[in-house]
């Protein structure tokens, strides 16, 4: 998702420096934007010296940890005020305890995970829900618009984090829903693409009905945000309510159902083959 993300942000007119740590993904965006002032560094430190925003999109905790820390991270090479945003979908622990080592160090950290997927990316039509300081969010806002379509302020840092959760959460049921009502008019011999354009006009619509419910009619699955990518989301979002206390024993379910498709053969599957259990 960083490399629509890094594009659009060049196309708006921002100077963008990007790292990869396959280097060749790195060169490979800079060849299809440089006529738009973009380079490539070889280290998270250089490709932020001199800049006053950094944007990073990685997989995990782990990945954010070793983007930022250590003699060849970002925060070694971030301007006194400079301004972190993170759109990775980690802990809400882990952006607290970033934001607090930018602090030490004079530095800004907004946790800014995002809903969309790679279409939202490519499209510049991302969801981003932030948290941490209003100043630092009033920095990054206007330019995070290159690639969204709304930019949030939600809270102290970790509270970013912590309304990704809840899109999870919702997300996880609402498929699960969806994957259920297919199957079960597949299996009463209704043509379901003709009843899910009519659903689409009435209460039960959603975004996932309109964008995935035909794709699951077709068994196609080759495409989104993937079953692997979604099981460590929810592993955070169950993690989460041990220490907070929520009951979530609708999203416990269908994260094991997740495991069966993963179990199946479909790591990389859209989170839309849930489906695939039913049939």
């Amino acid at each position: 998702m960083g490399y629509p993300m890094a594009g659009h942000l060049a196309r708006a007119g921002h100077q963008v420096t990007v790292y990869n740590r396959s280097p060749s993904k790195a060169d490979a965006w800079v060849g299809a934007h440089g006529a738009f002032n973009a380079t490539a560094a070889s280290t998270p430190r250089d490709a932020v010296i001199g800049a006053t925003l950094v944007f990073a999109c990685v997989g995990n905790d782990d990945d954010l940890r070793s983007v930022v820390g250590g003699k060849h991270g970002a925060f070694a090479g971030m301007a006194p005020g400079a301004v972190f945003v993170d759109h990775t979908t980690a802990s809400a622990a882990v952006a607290r305890e970033l934001s607090a080592s930018a602090l030490t160090l004079g530095l800004h950290f907004i946790d800014a995970p995002v809903s969309g997927g790679n279409l939202g990316a490519i499209n510049g039509a991302l969801t981003v829900m932030c948290g941490g300081d209003a100043e630092a969010f009033a920095r990054m806002q206007p330019v995070a618009m290159a690639y969204s379509k709304a930019v949030t302020l939600l809270g102290e840092s970790g509270a970013g984090q912590l309304a990704k959760m809840v899109n999870q959460i919702a997300i996880a049921g609402l498929v699960q829903g969806l994957a259920e009502a297919i199957a079960f008019g597949e299996k009463a011999g209704l043509d379901m693409k003709a009843v899910l354009g009519v659903l689409g006009k009435g209460a039960a619509q959603s975004w996932q009905m309109d964008q995935r419910g035909p794709t699951m009619v077709d068994g196609c699955f080759e495409f989104g945000f993937a079953v692997d990518w979604m099981r460590k989301d929810l592993g955070l979002v169950l993690d989460e309510a041990r220490r907070n206390g929520a009951r979530l024993p609708v999203t416990a379910l269908v994260d094991q159902f997740y495991a069966d498709v993963q179990a199946a053969g479909g790591q990389r599957w859209d989170t839309s083959s849930l489906i695939t259990r039913l049939r």
